[in-house]
């Protein structure tokens, strides 16, 4: 990579993205992180008040009637929108002053239910406290709300034991709970320090009659759900925690009548509590009870659960914040600076880039305007260096074809000229009267006429498979047939030429082939393989398979082998057997026959059948030409034995 264009790009981008995110995450931290915080302050301290107000009304009225009011004043404090609706999105009040109110966003800020709180926003709450470690709000009292004349009963208790408390040195104030139940408080919260006064606060844990009422009910939907569950019953105590054993009463002393105005009842007979052993699986499941319960005592007493929604008059959920001038003209110098370099290092990599491009395109318009060899200097061994490599190579290769074009037109045309100035010649010939139509006038111009439809033949063969047009009709075929009628074919020629042809082929399996193309192919070796051996030589067509390799894929390959004891090739020429028009003898006598496209096209009927076409040979020894066809065929046919 480190040579390499796309690697110096890739380093010249990282280096640039990396300086842009470094300049501009530091100067957004700099200049706005002061800003988000204290807006985000802002916001979640205005979200929790708005929220913790709007739990309360839920908590201590059964119904939502009547919010509207309470919305408004929310959205006028904070200088928000606030709007209510139901689970199912149905409106029930909204602070939006516009006529047509915009659409409420996808998601609510929170859910505004006593019975089951959000802990996160009631735990930021500063008027209630206590409400993250208990999903039920504390305003939710439901039947333990205490009527009036039990409140100024247990007030009137609560004022005589703080004054009392007060006038022996312990500082002590009455706070009032949710349910209308008062409470001594004493400074410094220690409640043994009036354990040996007369001013006991403890007179007011004693339960009133409605909280009691409350209790019992409370507690038997505890006892349903533990019953359900196959579990025994518990006492809850006024604190909402359960005793070790169920109550027993037990005959006892009477108690003293309660005095007029007194909020307590009289007491029960005391009871005798049988030690009950509770495991930690008990506490949970007591626990769990004792909150559905408290739920299910309450559901009736407090308003349905509504989705909050806050956000600007806009309809966005959180407003933003606008930036100094200085920080924005910080912001617009760093994005220049970011800028500029962008620029520059672009401008540096674009022109190392297209110097070689230029190169390259006008190299390729030299080769446009009729140059014969056009080439660009390589510069590296990058991607470029690699693309001028390629290109220096494509236009060597069009030279190398360009003057096998020009060759293959001249030998065209010299093939072509030949058998039909002799067809003329006899023709004129005659019609001047120098020569009889006899048969042997009439064999000769069909001699020349066949050779000429045999050059024309070799021709469209040769462009039908450029053209990728030359169709096959593959067939089982038995290789050892095909070989001994090709050998027919071309013995009585070998007869003549003092040549001894023989066929050497075992138990070949069938080969999936053209059998006129495969014919064709072997028959142009057969007859290349005569017409250079002398007479007393042998040509042998052999046949054979070879199996796939371990590391390879298929059912093998059929080889068929053409091998001759003729005069062989030099090693300089073997290369160009398979070319157009070459012959080892560059004579146009055309002393050995052959028009100079046979081996031509063997290779290109063995390309069509998915195999190759190869060549060996030892001058003055002999040649062998090879056809490796895969015994799958053509087109994916297997052989079949």
């Amino acid at each position: 990579m480190r040579r390499s264009l796309l690697g110096r790009l890739l380093g010249v981008s990282a280096l640039v993205a990396a300086c842009s995110v470094a300049a501009t995450a530091w100067l957004a931290v700099q200049t706005t992180s002061g800003a988000i915080r204290q807006e985000q302050g802002q916001n979640l301290a205005a979200d929790a008040r708005i929220y913790d107000t709007l739990l309360g009304y839920a908590a201590r009225h059964p119904t939502w009637d009547g919010v509207d009011a309470t919305v408004r004043e929310l959205a006028e404090q904070s200088g928000r929108r606030v709007a209510l609706t139901t689970q199912s999105r149905q409106p029930l009040a909204d602070s939006a002053t516009a006529a047509t109110p915009p659409a409420l966003p996808p998601e609510a800020s929170a859910v505004v239910d006593p019975l089951s709180v959000d802990t996160v926003l009631a735990a930021r709450s500063t008027e209630v406290k206590g409400t993250a470690a208990d999903r039920i709000d504390p305003r939710a009292v439901g039947p333990f709300l205490l009527p009036a004349a039990e409140r100024s009963a247990l007030r009137r208790t609560a004022d005589r034991q703080a004054v009392c408390l007060n006038r022996v040195g312990i500082a002590a104030d009455v706070v009032v709970g949710p349910s209308g139940r008062p409470r001594v408080q004493m400074v410094g919260n220690d409640p043994e320090r009036a354990a040996g006064t007369r001013c006991d606060p403890s007179d007011l844990d004693s339960p009133t009659r409605t909280e009691k009422k409350a209790l019992t009910a409370l507690n038997d939907l505890a006892d349903a759900c533990l019953k359900r569950q196959g579990r025994g019953e518990v006492r809850l105590n006024q604190d909402l925690s359960w005793g070790g054993g169920v109550a027993v009463p037990v005959p006892g002393p009477a108690l003293p009548t309660p005095l007029p105005g007194d909020a307590r009842e009289a007491a029960p007979a005391p009871a005798v509590e049988e030690p009950r052993e509770f495991t930690g699986e008990d506490d949970r499941a007591i626990a769990s009870c004792v909150g559905t319960a408290r739920s299910e005592q309450l559901s009736s007493y407090v308003a349905s659960p509504a989705l909050l929604f806050i956000g600007d008059e806009g309809g966005a959920t959180v407003p933003g914040f606008d930036l100094s001038p200085a920080n924005t003209a910080k912001i617009a110098g760093a994005a220049a600076l970011v800028l500029a370099l962008t620029v520059g290092a672009s401008v540096l990599a674009g022109a190392r880039l297209v110097r070689p491009l230029h190169a390259l395109t006008g190299a390729a318009q030299r080769m446009r305007d009729g140059q014969e060899h056009a080439s660009v200097p390589v510069s590296g061994d990058d991607e470029i260096g690699r693309l001028a490599a390629a290109f220096n190579d494509m236009s060597a290769h069009r030279a190398r074809l360009e003057e096998q074009r020009k060759a293959m037109v001249s030998d065209v045309a010299h093939e072509l000229r030949t058998p039909l100035s002799n067809i003329r010649g006899w023709l004129e010939a005659a019609q001047d009267g120098l020569a009889d139509p006899d048969p042997a006038f009439v064999s000769s111009l069909l001699e020349e006429a066949v050779q000429l439809q045999h050059i024309i033949d070799d021709l469209q063969d040769l462009a039908a498979a450029d053209a990728g047009v030359l169709r096959l009709h593959p067939e089982p075929v038995r290789v050892r047939e095909l070989l001994s009628q090709v050998a027919a074919a071309h013995q009585a020629r070998a007869e003549t030429a003092g040549v001894t042809l023989t066929v050497e082929a075992g138990a070949v399996a069938i080969l999936p082939a053209d059998p006129v193309r495969l014919r064709q192919a072997v028959g142009n070796l057969v007859s290349n393989a005569v017409r250079h051996t002398p007479a007393g030589g042998r040509v042998t067509l052999r046949a054979y398979e070879e199996a796939a390799g371990r590391l390879s894929e298929g059912a093998g390959e059929v080889v068929i082998e053409v091998a001759d004891t003729g005069t062989g090739i030099p090693a300089g020429d073997l290369r160009h057997v398979f070319d157009r028009f070459w012959r080892a003898e560059k004579s146009r006598s055309r002393r050995t026959g052959g028009s100079g496209l046979g081996l031509a096209i063997v290779r290109k009927l063995a390309e069509a059948h998915g195999g190759t076409a190869s060549a060996t040979s030892t001058e003055g020894e002999g040649s062998a030409f090879t056809l490796r066809l895969p015994a799958s065929g053509p087109d994916g046919m297997t052989t079949a034995s």
